[in-house]
């Protein structure tokens, strides 16, 4: 393989070395930035890496203080710098971190608590009614509720800061004085619970550095670079993600909502962006509509194939002419992370046209969470690129064409799911976690995904069928925001299924194209598209049932089509 290294990385054993080294390496940088809004007013706090350690420190203290020493404390609420001072003091201090996800309905969220067995929750100020009836209840074993608001009811975040500076400077050093256990747990996450029943997944300081460590060998982030962290910290991907970025001194910035997005990228002349596919996909769809709106897609198309043609000569022109739809990202965007799920190739050849890095990779919550990813010196569309650099990756069960699970082994590997011995028993076998994914390695090894393998559809000929692999497809059709493709079963051989589709209406098309369309012409239409679509495949991959739907899929807050939860939704109300 390839000498893929570009960085000079540091291999961390906990978190706590890491904070501490990048508080002394980019001491006067700025690590957040707080945007307050009072009436018409704006205030930008810029938070340095010197002083956000000591914000670590006077909270980790104001905790032990608390006697929370050694507990488990649960994390809830949006994306802030409470939320990732909560997070990360709880790391620094060898108290076990739960993050949870600010969605969950009120018996969900009782549950995860219950579960994880927490002694205390941080949580957002909008939350409050829901941990008001939490407490009410009294199911769960918590004694300390800690807002990230000011509150009446509650202790607040900046209560416990000031109260750990008063037993600092008194000296009190128990708390920065702590001596890490990294290999025990530090995490406890709840996966994002695409299944029915959420696991709870244990992962120690050492297994996140060591990811962190794999990363910093590879992707191309720079101290100079300013992040939107967009992914939710309560997941894996956004929680690394995040101490990732302190690890490299970046200046990480927190988004108003998907729908400002665009505008914060200008606000804050964002230059990193690590995301989901649908968040990059809709980014890119964005950008076309305005490109076709300006009647530029021609020409655009046509500067697309001389900037090609050049690079080939190694003269990079993309940033200078496409200049233009850059400035309307903030003009200083120059490398997106696509991870969580795969992302169309399609989006990812177009942003790479523009000048824009644009990798994919590939994890788990159970691997902390990378096993592997594309990086400026190793990149091929549709594929998640290497191994991390301490992973091995092999291929399991291949059937004749070379697909099989995809197992993996390195000290990212979780210690296990919380209070389930049978089922870590059979996810790790002798060291291997296997991921319930298929895939396959190309001739020069890269790794290409095909689907989950629960999700898989065999027909009575044997012949299998991905569904993502179409939906994929369905996707680009300019009607369709977003598709599912399921078997059901077929009407003419019980034994066999029918290859079914469910498509949702890109809305904004239809309001700007075909608002005079009804709704049978718009299946019409649609369905029209399918049917040349299925010539470009295998018989058996044919789509031969079409549904059509106004409402979206159901989703975890990552964005993450819930499948089997839709498909029973399907199948419910659609009975013929």
């Amino acid at each position: 393989m390839k000498d893929l290294k570009i960085s000079n990385p540091r291999d961390f054993n906990n978190v706590k070395e890491l904070i501490y080294n990048a508080a002394e390496t980019y001491s006067d940088k700025v690590a957040f930035v707080i945007k307050e809004k009072k009436a018409n007013e704006v205030n930008y706090i810029n938070i340095s890496y010197k002083q956000l350690l000591e914000d670590i420190n006077n909270y980790g203290t104001g905790l032990y203080c608390m006697n929370l020493k050694d507990k488990r404390i649960a994390v809830i609420g949006k994306n802030r710098y409470e939320w990732a001072l909560a997070h990360v003091s709880n790391l620094v201090g060898g108290i076990v971190s739960v993050p949870l996800d600010k969605d969950l309905q009120l018996d969900e969220l009782e549950n995860s608590l219950v579960r994880s067995k927490v002694d205390a929750i941080v949580f957002d100020g909008k939350l409050d009614e829901l941990i008001n009836e939490i407490k009410q209840r009294g199911n769960t074993q918590i004694k300390e509720y800690i807002c990230m608001d000011e509150n009446n009811e509650y202790i607040s975040v900046g209560e416990i800061l000031k109260k750990g500076k008063e037993a600092l400077e008194k000296g009190n050093k128990e708390y920065i004085n702590y001596q890490i256990d990294s290999n025990k747990m530090g995490v406890l996450l709840f996966t994002s619970g695409t299944t029915s029943k959420s696991k709870a997944v244990m992962l120690s300081q050492r297994n996140i550095t060591s990811n962190i460590y794999a990363l910093q060998c590879v992707e191309d982030i720079r101290s100079t670079d300013t992040n939107i962290a967009f992914l939710p910290f309560h997941h894996i991907f956004g929680s690394t993600c995040m101490v990732m970025m302190l690890s490299y001194g970046v200046k990480t910035v927190f988004p108003d909502g998907l729908r400002y997005i665009k505008q914060n990228m200008q606000e804050y002349k964002v230059s990193v962006f690590v995301g989901v596919p649908l968040l990059t996909e809709a980014m890119y769809k964005a950008i076309v509509k305005e490109v076709e709106r300006q009647g530029k897609t021609e020409l655009i198309k046509k500067a697309t194939k001389v900037s090609n043609f050049l690079l080939k000569l190694h003269i990079d022109i993309r940033r200078k002419l496409f200049k233009q739809i850059l400035d309307g990202l903030g003009g200083e965007l120059r490398l997106v992370i696509s991870g969580g799920a795969a992302a169309d190739p399609v989006s990812i050849k177009g942003f790479n046209d523009i000048g824009v890095t644009t990798l994919q990779g590939y994890g788990l919550s159970e691997t902390s969470p990378v096993i592997a990813a594309e990086c400026k010196k190793a990149r091929r569309v549709g594929s998640v690129g290497f191994p991390m650099i301490n992973d091995t990756i092999e291929i399991v069960n291949k059937d004749e064409d070379g697909i099989g699970e995809i197992r993996v082994k390195g000290p990212n590997i979780m210690l296990g799911y919380y209070e389930m011995p049978e089922l870590t028993a059979e996810t790790i076998r002798d060291g291997w976690l296997y991921t319930g994914d298929l895939g396959y390695h190309d001739k020069d090894g890269y790794l290409f995904l095909t689907g989950r393998s629960k999700n898989m559809i065999v027909l009575k000929n044997g012949k299998k069928v991905f569904p993502e692999e179409i939906e994929a497809l369905l996707n680009r059709l300019e009607l369709v925001e977003e598709s599912i493709v399921f078997g059901r079963e077929s009407k003419e051989d019980k034994n066999d299924v029918t290859l079914t589709a469910k498509i949702v209406y890109d809305e904004a098309v239809i309001k700007e194209k075909y608002n005079d369309k009804t709704e049978d012409e718009l299946y019409d239409i649609v369905w029209g598209q399918i049917k040349e679509l299925n010539e470009t495949f295998p018989r058996y991959k044919h789509i031969q049932k079409l549904l059509v739907s106004h409402e979206e899929l159901i989703k975890t807050t990552t964005k993450k089509v819930k499948r089997q939860e839709e498909i029973k939704k399907i199948l419910s109300t659609n009975l013929n």
